[in-house]
């Protein structure tokens, strides 16, 4: 997780922690709102953290039993999108038969991540990336 130099940085960027979302969509509209409040502006670098969350919340609905956790957190020019669900399996890639869709969502989250972490814990696991992100 990422540790603030200061605690006025600290209040800047609070984290933001919701109910845990159970679709991509409401998760992207929850990160929309956490992104235009500690972003100056809008692009590549936040279509790459949507589409990590969308990646990380389909994954732990379609293979995991649904999210239990979901936090956002602004640090100095990163963002780390957080996801939690109840298996204690790490993600691993996926090969898509032919013709199907999926099977590229594990290989996107690590390209457009700065740093990828699975944590396996008795409750089950948390997925954190860490994006940059302007400020």
């Amino acid at each position: 997780m990422i540790v603030h130099s200061s605690e006025a940085e600290e209040e800047d960027r609070a984290p933001l922690q919701v109910a845990s979302p159970q679709s991509a969509k409401r998760a992207r509209n929850v990160t929309r709102g956490f992104l235009s409040a500690v972003a100056a502006h809008t692009g590549a670098e936040t279509d790459a953290v949507l589409l990590v969350v969308s990646e990380l919340v389909t994954n732990a609905v379609r293979h995991a039993g649904g999210v239990t956790g979901f936090r956002l957190v602004a640090g100095p020019g990163t963002v780390t999108v957080s996801v939690e669900d109840s298996s204690a399996t790490a993600p691993r890639p996926q090969r898509s038969k032919s013709g199907e869709p999926g099977g590229f969502g594990w290989h996107l989250v690590q390209e457009l991540s700065a740093d990828v972490r699975v944590s396996i814990g008795p409750r089950g696991k948390t997925v954190s990336a860490l994006l940059p992100l302007s400020h």
